[in-house]
Protein backbone atom coordinates (compact mmCIF):
# COMPACT_ATOMS: atom_id res chain seq x y z
CA UNK A 1 0.00 0.00 0.00
CA UNK A 2 1.36 3.43 -0.96
CA UNK A 3 1.81 6.24 1.53
CA UNK A 4 -0.56 9.20 1.17
CA UNK A 5 2.49 11.37 0.36
CA UNK A 6 3.29 9.19 -2.68
CA UNK A 7 -0.08 9.69 -4.36
CA UNK A 8 -0.33 12.46 -6.93
CA UNK A 9 -3.40 13.65 -8.76
CA UNK A 10 -3.06 15.14 -12.20
CA UNK A 11 -5.41 17.91 -13.28
CA UNK A 12 -6.86 17.20 -16.69
CA UNK A 13 -9.06 19.57 -18.65
CA UNK A 14 -11.66 17.74 -20.72
CA UNK A 15 -13.30 20.87 -22.11
CA UNK A 16 -16.66 19.50 -21.01
CA UNK A 17 -17.11 22.25 -18.42
CA UNK A 18 -17.08 24.92 -21.18
CA UNK A 19 -20.67 24.07 -22.17
CA UNK A 20 -23.83 22.37 -20.97
CA UNK A 21 -26.73 20.93 -23.00
CA UNK A 22 -30.15 22.59 -23.27
CA UNK A 23 -33.13 21.52 -25.34
CA UNK A 24 -33.46 23.68 -28.44
CA UNK A 25 -37.13 24.50 -27.77
CA UNK A 26 -36.16 25.82 -24.28
CA UNK A 27 -33.77 28.43 -25.69
CA UNK A 28 -34.99 32.03 -25.75
CA UNK A 29 -34.03 35.27 -27.44
CA UNK A 30 -31.08 37.09 -25.73
CA UNK A 31 -29.77 33.79 -24.30
CA UNK A 32 -26.53 32.19 -25.45
CA UNK A 33 -25.80 28.99 -27.36
CA UNK A 34 -23.17 27.52 -29.69
CA UNK A 35 -23.66 27.80 -33.44
CA UNK A 36 -20.96 26.25 -35.60
CA UNK A 37 -18.79 25.93 -32.48
CA UNK A 38 -18.91 29.65 -31.63
CA UNK A 39 -20.62 31.22 -28.58
CA UNK A 40 -23.42 33.47 -29.81
CA UNK A 41 -26.19 35.60 -28.32
CA UNK A 42 -29.52 34.64 -29.88
CA UNK A 43 -31.04 37.65 -31.65
CA UNK A 44 -33.82 35.89 -33.54
CA UNK A 45 -35.52 32.52 -33.44
CA UNK A 46 -38.50 31.08 -35.27
CA UNK A 47 -40.15 27.68 -34.95
CA UNK A 48 -41.69 25.82 -37.87
CA UNK A 49 -44.54 23.37 -37.42
CA UNK A 50 -44.04 19.63 -37.43
CA UNK A 51 -43.82 18.40 -40.99
CA UNK A 52 -44.77 15.13 -42.63
CA UNK A 53 -41.34 13.68 -41.84
CA UNK A 54 -40.57 14.56 -38.28
CA UNK A 55 -39.85 17.26 -35.75
CA UNK A 56 -40.66 20.92 -35.54
CA UNK A 57 -37.55 22.88 -36.46
CA UNK A 58 -36.11 25.95 -34.74
CA UNK A 59 -34.27 28.48 -36.91
CA UNK A 60 -31.71 30.34 -34.77
CA UNK A 61 -29.83 33.52 -35.65
CA UNK A 62 -27.05 34.62 -33.31
CA UNK A 63 -24.27 37.19 -33.07
CA UNK A 64 -20.82 35.96 -31.96
CA UNK A 65 -20.10 37.45 -28.53
CA UNK A 66 -16.40 37.90 -29.37
CA UNK A 67 -16.21 39.10 -32.97
CA UNK A 68 -19.76 40.22 -33.84
CA UNK A 69 -20.20 37.82 -36.78
CA UNK A 70 -23.70 36.59 -37.58
CA UNK A 71 -24.38 32.82 -37.49
CA UNK A 72 -27.51 30.84 -38.36
CA UNK A 73 -28.55 27.26 -37.63
CA UNK A 74 -31.62 25.04 -37.90
CA UNK A 75 -32.15 22.42 -35.22
CA UNK A 76 -35.00 20.02 -34.40
CA UNK A 77 -36.84 21.43 -31.37
CA UNK A 78 -36.43 18.21 -29.35
CA UNK A 79 -32.63 18.03 -29.81
CA UNK A 80 -30.10 19.48 -27.40
CA UNK A 81 -27.84 22.42 -28.19
CA UNK A 82 -24.71 23.31 -26.28
CA UNK A 83 -24.83 26.47 -24.19
CA UNK A 84 -21.52 28.09 -23.20
CA UNK A 85 -20.71 28.83 -19.56
CA UNK A 86 -20.12 32.58 -19.60
CA UNK A 87 -18.32 34.42 -16.83
CA UNK A 88 -18.37 38.20 -16.44
CA UNK A 89 -15.94 40.25 -14.38
CA UNK A 90 -15.65 43.98 -13.72
CA UNK A 91 -12.30 45.76 -13.68
CA UNK A 92 -11.11 49.33 -13.40
CA UNK A 93 -8.92 50.56 -16.25
CA UNK A 94 -5.51 51.59 -14.92
CA UNK A 95 -3.50 52.10 -18.12
CA UNK A 96 -3.41 51.59 -21.88
CA UNK A 97 0.10 50.60 -22.92
CA UNK A 98 1.88 51.65 -26.13
CA UNK A 99 1.30 48.12 -27.41
CA UNK A 100 -2.48 48.58 -26.80
CA UNK A 101 -2.56 46.09 -23.93
CA UNK A 102 -4.82 47.14 -21.06
CA UNK A 103 -3.83 47.19 -17.40
CA UNK A 104 -6.94 46.26 -15.44
CA UNK A 105 -7.44 46.33 -11.66
CA UNK A 106 -9.78 43.77 -10.09
CA UNK A 107 -11.86 44.26 -6.95
CA UNK A 108 -9.27 42.15 -5.11
CA UNK A 109 -6.41 44.51 -6.01
CA UNK A 110 -4.90 42.24 -8.66
CA UNK A 111 -3.66 43.84 -11.89
CA UNK A 112 -3.86 41.93 -15.16
CA UNK A 113 -2.28 43.07 -18.43
CA UNK A 114 -3.20 40.28 -20.86
CA UNK A 115 -6.13 41.83 -22.74
CA UNK A 116 -5.86 44.05 -25.79
CA UNK A 117 -7.73 47.29 -26.42
CA UNK A 118 -10.93 46.36 -28.27
CA UNK A 119 -11.01 47.22 -31.96
CA UNK A 120 -13.53 49.59 -33.47
CA UNK A 121 -15.72 52.19 -31.82
CA UNK A 122 -15.46 50.78 -28.28
CA UNK A 123 -11.66 50.91 -28.36
CA UNK A 124 -11.67 54.48 -29.70
CA UNK A 125 -14.15 55.58 -27.00
CA UNK A 126 -12.06 53.88 -24.30
CA UNK A 127 -8.90 55.66 -25.46
CA UNK A 128 -10.65 59.07 -25.58
CA UNK A 129 -12.13 58.60 -22.09
CA UNK A 130 -8.77 57.45 -20.70
CA UNK A 131 -6.91 60.41 -22.25
CA UNK A 132 -9.53 62.74 -20.69
CA UNK A 133 -8.57 61.27 -17.26
CA UNK A 134 -11.98 59.67 -16.75
CA UNK A 135 -12.26 56.72 -14.36
CA UNK A 136 -13.42 53.79 -16.47
CA UNK A 137 -14.92 50.44 -15.48
CA UNK A 138 -14.83 47.64 -18.06
CA UNK A 139 -16.70 44.35 -18.19
CA UNK A 140 -14.74 41.33 -19.40
CA UNK A 141 -16.60 38.25 -20.60
CA UNK A 142 -15.02 34.83 -20.80
CA UNK A 143 -16.34 31.74 -22.54
CA UNK A 144 -14.69 28.65 -24.02
CA UNK A 145 -11.17 29.85 -23.26
CA UNK A 146 -11.59 33.28 -24.89
CA UNK A 147 -11.81 36.62 -23.12
CA UNK A 148 -12.68 40.08 -24.40
CA UNK A 149 -13.68 43.48 -23.06
CA UNK A 150 -17.43 43.57 -23.67
CA UNK A 151 -18.49 46.98 -22.34
CA UNK A 152 -17.25 50.07 -20.59
CA UNK A 153 -18.73 52.79 -18.45
CA UNK A 154 -17.52 56.00 -16.87
CA UNK A 155 -17.32 55.84 -13.09
CA UNK A 156 -18.84 58.81 -11.27
CA UNK A 157 -16.28 61.27 -9.93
Amino acid sequence: MADAADITFEKVESGASDTYPKQCSALRKNEHCLIKGRPVKIVEMTTSKTGKHGHAKVHLTGIDIFNGKKYEDICPSTHNMNVPNIKKAEYQLVDIGRDNFLSLLSDHGIIRSDLRLPEGEMGQNMKKMFEADDSIAVTVIEAMGEEVVNSLKKLSD
